[in-house]
C-alpha cells in the first residue's frame, strides 16, 4: 500500500506502525529504506526475515536529529562529531561505539552502531512521529538493486506493506559510510560524499578500508560493503568503450537480450539491443544509476555492459556500487 508522505494522516499511520513492531517502506535522499523499530529486537527481526538478510549483516539506524545520537552510542569522538554537524541532516552515517543493551540486533551483534539522520522531509517527519529510532536498510531483497521510488519498494515487497511515497530520490545510492570507533576515521563505503569533503570537514584524515585492513587485519561489518551487491537479474559486466563498441560490431544485428549503459555514444546495428547514455556528471549518474538497472530488469535483458566509471574521486560512490554488482 503506497500512501503520500504529504499526508499527515499517512505519516501518522506509519509512526504507529512502526510503534506496534511492524515495518514500514520510507523514502530518504539516497534510496527508500525498509523500516522497523531500532529497540525492539523482534521488529528488526521482521527486517532480517523480510529481505532475507543475514542476521549478523548490521543496519544502519536512522534517527530525526543529532541529539538523539547518544540514545544509542557510548561516546563521540570530536572528528565524529564535526562530521555529524557538517554533513547531517544527509548522506552520511557514522558508525559509532554502542551503548551496551540498544539496539543490539540492528547493529548485528556489534559493540558499535550505525547512525544517520537523512534529508528527506518525509523520512525527517516519520521520524520524529515515531519518536524513536529507526532501523532501515534498503527496502528490496537482499544483495539486489536498491530502491529509489515507492513503486520500487512495492514491487519488492507487495501491497501488504506500508510505504510512504516521498518521490524518486534525489541522491540515489546509499550514504557514506565512516567508522569512528578507531580513533580515527575510516570510510568503509563511500557515497557521494567525497574523501576531499570528509577530510575538510574533519580536519582529519580519513583512511580507506583496505588502508585499515592492511594495516589492523580487520574492519567493522557495515551496511552494504559486502563484496557482490547491488545485483540486478541480468549479469552485470563492466568494460571500456572500446570493447563495448568491438563486441556490438562483432554481434551485428544478431545482439539481443542485451543492455548498454556507457557515457560514449556507440554504434548499434541491432534493434533488440537496449541502450540507455549514462551521464557525463557522477551526481547525476549515482542518482539514476538504480532506476536504469531495474529498468533493465524489467525489459528482460540477460546481460548488461557498462562502460568504466572515470576513475576520479567524485565517481567513487558510482563504481563501488556496479563493481558490488558487476560482482555478483
Amino acid at each position: 500500500m503506497i500512501f503520500p508522505g504529504s499526508d499527515p494522516q499517512a505519516i501518522q499511520d506509519a509512526a504507529r506502525c512502526i510503534q506496534a513492531g511492524g515495518l514500514v517502506g520510507f523514502p530518504t535522499e539516497t534510496v527508500y529504506g525498509l523500516g522497523a523499530d531500532a529497540s525492539s529486537d523482534a521488529a528488526v527481526a521482521g527486517i532480517f526475515a523480510a529481505k532475507g538478510r543475514p542476521a549478523d549483516h548490521p543496519l544502519i539506524v536512522h534517527v530525526a536529529e543529532a541529539a538523539q545520537v547518544l540514545e544509542y552510542a557510548s561516546s563521540v569522538p570530536p572528528f565524529a562529531a564535526s562530521l555529524i554537524k557538517a554533513f547531517w541532516p544527509g548522506p552520511l552515517t557514522v558508525i559509532l561505539p554502542r551503548k551496551p543493551g540498544v539496539a543490539a540486533a540492528a547493529a548485528g551483534g556489534q559493540n558499535s552502531v550505525g547512525l544517520r539522520c537523512p534529508a528527506h522531509p518525509v523520512a525527517l517527519a516519520f521520524l520524529k512521529a515515531c519518536n524513536t529510532g529507526v532501523a532501515g536498510p534498503s527496502a528490496n531483497r537482499f544483495g539486489r538493486v536498491s530502491p529509489t521510488t515507492a513503486q520500487h519498494v512495492a514491487g519488492e515487497f507487495g501491497d501488504t506493506l506500508l510505504v510512504l511515497d516521498g518521490g524518486p530520490c534525489t541522491v540515489g545510492i546509499e550514504s557514506s559510510i565512516v567508522d569512528c570507533t578507531r580513533g580515527r576515521p575510516v570510510l568503509l563505503r563511500p557515497g557521494v560524499l567525497t574523501r576531499d569533503q570528509l577530510e575538510a570537514a574533519c580536519g582529519e584524515p580519513v583512511l580507506t578500508k583496505d588502508e585499515v585492513l592492511a594495516e589492523e587485519g580487520d574492519a567493522p561489518r557495515a551496511s552494504g560493503t559486502l563484496d557482490a551487491h547491488y545485483a540486478p537479474n541480468a549479469k552485470v559486466r563492466l568494460m571500456d568503450a572500446a570493447a563495448i563498441q568491438a563486441a556490438l560490431d562483432l554481434l551485428g544485428a544478431d545482439a539481443a537480450h542485451l543492455a548498454v549503459y556507457a557515457r560514449s555514444i556507440v554504434r548499434i546495428s541491432s534493434s533488440r539491443v537496449v541502450y540507455r547514455r549514462m551521464p557525463d556528471d557522477a551526481l547525476a549518474t549515482a542518482q539514476q544509476l538504480f532506476a536504469v538497472l531495474r529498468e533493465f530488469d524489467t525489459q528482460g535483458v540477460k546481460l548488461i555492459w557498462i562502460e568504466h566509471p572515470p576513475e576520479t574521486a567524485e565517481w567513487d560512490g558510482v563504481r563501488d556500487r556496479l563493481g558490488r554488482a558487476a560482482a555478483s
